[in-house]
């Protein structure tokens, strides 16, 4: 491990023009020492030939198939020779000073995590993500997602955990409680590593200094079936797999009130369900749920039998983790209407 060096890995699957400009951005980082990963997917579209001839100091994996982002994340965190560990969307661009802000605030507090501004590419005004909030059904959504940035997140403070389109870890952590679950595939997959560091005491940490712009939605699309199905499944395994039993007996509740706020909202052409119009678009929503929750069903004895890993690993105590993750609930509402960035 080499002290005050970012390894920062970027996870790729057939974005070739995007992936080029988000390289770009990274190699014009400034002011700190960068190691850069890309774990490629199995591109077909000429993606690697791109990063052998145009970046030529990259460091490239190449697997035969996609393996998805959390495995790929991980071959990525074992090949990283840094103090710290990056990672950045290949459809994100990040601001020259974006790594050096990362690793000021991780120096300034010994947290384990840090969250950046993220901000919707094209719309410099408009937020993205700045760190993450949870619903307690174990639906995770972008704090400040779709707001006007007005200010309002411009001051450096404590966050649930950082979203996996930008983040800084220290590796010493992710050698600690393992990383990502390669069982989740996609989605949420930022969540459950967060969380599931906040349990064994780390911090985070966001700071408005480190800045990232994210062309949203473009791994499978906003209005992909199979996106969908993996948000939906991976809400019901990150709960049962990391929220307390007292929280957990509660899902059913705090999942049917949010199916009726989304309802209420879809009526008012507002929300994430807004995105699928008219009976068609809503016998495909819930026909994407139910197959989450199904596929969830299949993997739950797996999850629970985590939990046990998990345990040894805590430093909170179950009612400690209760009110961390009530303290970083997102409101209903907001969930609800504000979950849509076309």
């Amino acid at each position: 491990m080499e002290t005050g060096l970012v390894s920062a890995i970027v996870v790729n699957w057939n974005r070739r023009e995007l992936l080029r400009k988000c390289l770009a951005s990274l190699t014009a980082q400034e002011g700190v020492q960068l190691q850069i990963i890309v774990v490629d997917n199995g591109s077909t579209d000429g993606s690697q030939h791109c990063i052998e001839t145009e970046f030529p100091e990259v460091h490239l994996i190449r697997n035969l198939e996609n393996r998805g982002f959390c495995a790929a994340n991980n071959q990525g965190i074992a090949a990283a020779r840094g103090e710290f560990v990056a990672l950045l969307n290949n459809d994100a661009e990040a601001d020259r000073g974006w790594a050096a802000a990362m690793v000021r605030a991780v120096s300034e507090k010994p947290v384990g995590m840090v969250a950046c501004k993220i901000l919707v590419h094209g719309d410099a005004r408009r937020i993205d993500k700045v760190g993450h909030l949870i619903y307690p059904d174990g639906q995770n959504r972008g704090r400040g997602t779709g707001c006007l940035d007005e200010g309002q997140f411009d001051r450096v403070e404590e966050v649930l955990w950082p979203d996996g389109c930008g983040a800084l870890y220290r590796k010493e952590m992710l050698d600690e409680i393992g990383g990502f679950d390669e069982d989740l595939f996609a989605y949420a997959d930022d969540a459950e590593l967060g969380l599931r560091a906040r349990i064994a005491g780390w911090e985070c940490v966001y700071t408005p200094y480190a800045v990232v712009r994210h062309h949203r939605g473009n791994t499978l699309g906003l209005t992909s079936v199979k996106r969908l199905k993996l948000i939906e499944r991976n809400r019901v395994l990150l709960a049962a797999k990391l929220f307390p039993w007292s929280l957990l007996w509660l899902n059913p509740f705090y999942y049917l009130a949010r199916l009726a706020a989304g309802a209420g909202a879809a009526m008012r052409g507002a929300g994430e369900t807004a995105l699928f119009p008219g009976w068609r678009g809503k016998v495909r929503l819930l026909r994407a749920m139910v197959w989450g929750d199904w596929e969830a069903l299949w993997l739950l004895p797996k999850m629970l039998r985590k939990r046990r890993a998990v345990k040894r690993l805590a430093r909170l105590t179950p009612p400690q983790v209760k009110q961390l993750i009530l303290d970083h609930r997102i409101d209903l509402r907001e969930l609800t209407t504000q979950a849509a960035i076309r």
